[in-house]
């Protein structure tokens, strides 16, 4: 049941492996099979994203919403400016570099950076989808191990006192 849970927490966008990984160390989880797993649930949302998340958000960030539900509106509003932003970040910074920018944007694992944020925000640039693809993947890779360490540091300090 706890890789169930793990596999939906690594699938939650702004959460995704950067709290499924603890996570798994918390639980005492098999380490292989609990990286493989938070990197299966996390990986899988992105090529969906990539190929229509921009197109929804635009979309519902013009739909006049009824009474009561204006929020939806302001949430799809937000989801999108985060995103160029990121974007605008991330090729200012890159510069010919933009793929290894967004490796490295998805795999250092700081808030409001992952695997959803680095998506959309080549999706919003209209990036290349393998490459972007291929960039995204490694950066879950790099994101997984740096919180595999820092989960591992965490809990066995906490087990020592």
């Amino acid at each position: 049941m706890h890789y169930f849970i793990e596999f939906l927490i690594s699938m939650v966008p702004l959460i995704e492996l950067r709290g499924a990984i603890p996570y798994s160390v918390g639980f005492g989880l098999n380490m292989p099979l609990a990286y493989l797993i938070a990197i299966v649930g996390n990986i899988l949302p992105m090529p969906f994203i990539f190929l229509f998340a921009r197109r929804i958000l635009v979309w519902g960030a013009k739909v006049n919403w009824p009474k009561g539900l204006g929020w939806v509106g302001k949430f799809f509003k937000f989801c999108l400016e985060k995103g160029e932003k990121g974007g605008k970040v991330l090729t200012s910074k890159a510069g010919r570099s933009t793929y290894l920018a967004l490796l490295l944007f998805v795999g250092i694992p700081l808030p409001g950076t992952g695997g959803w944020t680095g998506t959309l925000a080549a999706s919003i640039l209209d990036l290349d989808f393998k490459k972007s693809m291929v960039a995204v993947f490694l950066g879950i890779l790099l994101a997984g191990i740096i919180m595999g360490v820092v989960s591992f540091l965490i809990f066995g300090t906490l087990n020592a006192v």
